[in-house]
């Protein structure tokens, strides 16, 4: 691997494994920002930019446990046991072998190994400039900053802005470390990037996955588009993301130091599966759904809701009116002219 450049007691400098340490102690995150992992040319036809590699992890950001006797406390040691001979066996008495049958190895020493490695060079050769669409991110593998080193600042950034203007990026060869490298220098904010490729048979093919076959009606494909275009965004903005086990992890790791005890959040609750497919997709587009609609939207829909009130209350206000009645005082009297002259006729 292309990051074996670098080893835990220093950093090399130049693809020929010079060794390289740091002037000072410092801690890792602040070596890795200011020094390159390696430095070389990239060259294409009588062109040699001269340039410094970087690496782009944060490798001190990751969390790394190790394995302590619980008895004692204390960091166990790796040892090479073999089980034949039923012992322990030291490392100037290993060799190296490879298996081309079960249990059976071919036995290299280390002069034969030196021979077949490739030797190491300070170019990175440029073979042809394709389209960057055209490169699967399949293939990418590990991604290293490029930054000009001393008199290659001017071919450095015609280089960066040729390919960024053409919507072209640059395969090469870079041998390093015994092996032979393809890589891809592609342009990247005001500089440039290379990205470490797998070879074609590294990969595996993708018919060696079992596919099904699965139709999708109308409908289906209808409600699944609404709901892709429901959570929509035109931008990546990674810094919204962060791994959120980790800092948990953190935090226990932290609480663990202080003395304090180790408080665990409880796992969430298992979401009902929904077994139909377009019950689950009318799900997720409903107001019950997992998806919720984008901030946009969201504040458009509220816009619109809030205008329609607006316009309700600005209409006027329309009372209805109780029906008539009759009024009580004529409905009496007329009550008591019929009482009257029913009295009237009996006494005759």
């Amino acid at each position: 691997m292309l990051q074996s450049i670098a080893v835990r007691e220093g950093l090399y400098s130049g693809t020929t494994l010079t060794r390289h340490r740091p002037a000072h102690p410092s801690t890792e995150r602040d070596i890795m920002a200011t020094r390159p992992i390696a430095s070389g040319t990239v060259a294409f036809g009588l062109v040699a930019i001269p340039i410094k590699i970087y690496s782009t992890n944060e490798s001190s950001r990751s969390i790394s446990l190790n394995f302590i006797h619980e008895k004692c406390g204390t960091r166990v040691k790796y040892q090479y046991y073999c089980p034949t001979d039923d012992e322990l066996v030291t490392r100037d008495e290993l060799i190296k072998g490879y298996e081309f049958a079960k249990d059976q190895y071919v036995l290299f020493t280390t002069e034969e190994l030196k021979a077949m490695e490739m030797r190491a060079t300070h170019a990175i050769e440029i073979t042809e400039f394709v389209p960057l669409a055209q490169v699967d991110p399949i293939h990418f593998e590990r991604t290293y900053y490029l930054g000009p080193d001393q008199g290659g600042e001017k071919p450095y950034r015609l280089l960066a802005e040729a390919m960024r203007e053409t919507g072209r990026a640059a395969l090469a060869k870079y041998a390093a470390r015994g092996k032979d490298y393809l890589v891809l220098v592609r342009p990247f904010k005001q500089g440039l990037v290379m990205q470490q490729l797998r070879y074609n048979d590294e990969i595996r093919a993708f018919s060696e996955v079992p596919l099904g076959d699965a139709k999708i009606s109308k409908d289906e494909m209808k409600l699944a588009v609404q709901l892709v275009d429901q959570i929509a965004s035109d931008h990546f903005e990674p810094e919204n993301y962060a791994d959120q086990v980790k800092g948990e992890m953190m935090a226990a790791i932290q609480q663990k130091i202080d003395g304090q005890e180790m408080t665990i959040a409880s796992p969430e609750e298992p979401k009902a599966q929904i077994i139909d497919l377009m019950e689950a997709l009318k799900a997720s587009l409903g107001d019950g759904g997992e998806s919720a609609p984008t901030p946009k939207k969201a504040a458009k829909r509220t816009a619109t809701k809030s205008k329609a009130a607006k316009a309700a209350s600005g209409k006027k206000k329309t009372t209805r009116k109780p029906p008539k009645r009759a009024p009580r005082k004529k409905a009496a009297r007329k009550t008591r002219a019929v009482a009257a002259g029913s009295r009237k006729q009996k006494t005759k």
